[in-house]
């Protein structure tokens, strides 16, 4: 996220979107292109909740809700379930973009009852922890069990990054943020002595009964570098405020928070053996990042070098008033309620409420949107800071096949997909 999380900001100036980054080499690996984007909708399941930072699942019907203030709560048969499945309230700093940020089944959680949460602790650093299921009580943690696999010393109170995926090799990736401030003054994100900045991968299925309650997967790019590149998958990021791995091709989305110009989607295909950069702060989007090489290392990337990976998507929001655009990393759409976004990758803008498939704006607005969430069906969910828990939805589904149409694919409803526009 970036300015402010907890206020709500005025939307103002312009933003001009860019499907496809202008910049992007060709031999760089894409995901596929679509058309004109569905019309979609948004169920209401639940509103009061508190500001929600992130929708996960344990391999069954409910969702896990994380709260910025320390909870984690349960929507189940219609309804958020009273009580908390864990509260951390007394380990948390909460306010602007400190807070309990997510919450990572293990992928044999049915087994162990493991599941990892990423928060802001009271000294302002970052903590990755462990926790277990209560053994009397499938809607309740056991406190106790709580193990701290990292603490990241945080520079600033911002940037803090925080999703936690399990990717389809069972590894914990971690997003981290390069530290705060304004265009990264240390450059954390271009050095190899820290872990700001980057997307991190360990595996929690080493040392599970003794600290550090994790290693490092042989794979790593920079496995054999020792502490902390070690940990290290990819680097070059500003605010990774939610990634995602799309559940049928492996490939992993992330979405970047912009400094004053550009908001972007990066792209990794499941193909990728790690390394990637970014190129923030050198960078930002497909410009030359404001901040030029200031404190970075010698040997950093120069602006436009091959080096880097642009982003697939990317929207301008120069002029756009005290909220700037702050971008809001999705999911790839895989359920099976609604067949026609299938394969569309949805993802949306805090300050602007817009949202986002595949590159193309749509409609509705979202306000204060803060997070994305998928179920164990591939269904999308949205949630805000002001506490609404949605349901992504077609508008229009497809009508059904007659007989006489049985051997034609049933049409669409859509519409254009928007041209740039101005928003006063």
């Amino acid at each position: 996220m970036r300015k402010t999380f907890l206020l709500r900001l005025p939307l103002a100036g312009s933003v001009l979107l860019l499907a496809t980054a202008a910049h992007v080499p060709v031999e760089q690996e894409r995901p596929a292109v679509f058309g004109a984007v569905p019309d979609i909708a948004l169920q209401t399941l639940a509103t009061g909740v508190g500001p929600i930072t992130s929708i996960g699942q344990a391999g069954d019907s409910r969702l896990f809700l994380t709260l910025l203030t320390g909870r984690i709560v349960i929507y189940a048969r219609g309804q958020i379930q009273p009580g908390a499945f864990l509260d951390l309230t007394a380990l948390v700093s909460s306010g602007v973009e400190r807070g309990l940020l997510s919450v990572a089944f293990h992928p044999q959680y049915a087994d162990n009852g493991f599941f990892f949460v990423d928060y802001t602790n009271t000294a302002g650093n970052t903590v990755i922890a462990r926790y277990k299921v209560a053994a009397a009580d499938p809607n309740s943690a056991d406190p106790a069990s709580g193990r701290i696999l990292l603490t990241i010393a945080q520079p600033f109170s911002n940037h803090n990054g925080g999703q936690l995926q399990f990717g389809p090799d069972g590894y914990l990736y971690i997003g981290m943020g390069d530290g705060g401030s304004a265009n990264d003054p240390m450059c954390n994100a271009q050095r190899n002595d820290t872990l700001l900045g980057k997307i991190l991968r360990i595996d929690v299925n080493q040392n599970v009964d003794a600290s550090p309650f994790y290693g490092i997967p042989p794979s790593n790019p920079f496995a054999s570098s020792g502490n902390p590149l070690d940990k290290i998958w990819a680097r070059g990021l500003r605010n990774p405020w939610r990634f995602s791995f799309d559940r049928m091709t492996g490939d992993l989305y992330i979405g970047d928070v912009g400094q004053d110009l550009r908001e972007e989607i990066d792209f990794q295909p499941r193909s990728s053996t790690g390394g990637e950069n970014y190129g923030w702060k050198i960078m930002e989007g497909t410009l030359c990042g404001a901040g030029d090489g200031s404190g970075c290392p010698a040997g950093t990337p120069p602006c436009n070098s091959p080096s880097f990976k642009y982003p697939i998507y990317e929207y301008n929001h120069a002029g756009a008033g005290n909220c700037t655009g702050s971008l809001i990393g999705g999911y790839v759409y895989r359920g099976l309620s609604n067949p026609q976004l299938f394969g569309i990758y949805f993802y949306g803008d805090y300050c602007l409420g817009w949202l986002f498939g595949s590159g193309q704006m749509l409609t509705p607005n979202v306000p204060q949107l803060t997070t994305f969430g998928e179920d164990v069906s591939g269904e999308l969910y949205l949630g805000t800071q002001d506490g609404k828990l949605y349901r992504l939805v077609a508008l229009n589904p497809p009508p059904t096949p007659t007989p006489t149409s049985a051997r034609m694919t049933p049409a669409l409803s859509v519409r254009p997909a928007r041209t740039p526009r101005m928003v006063r």
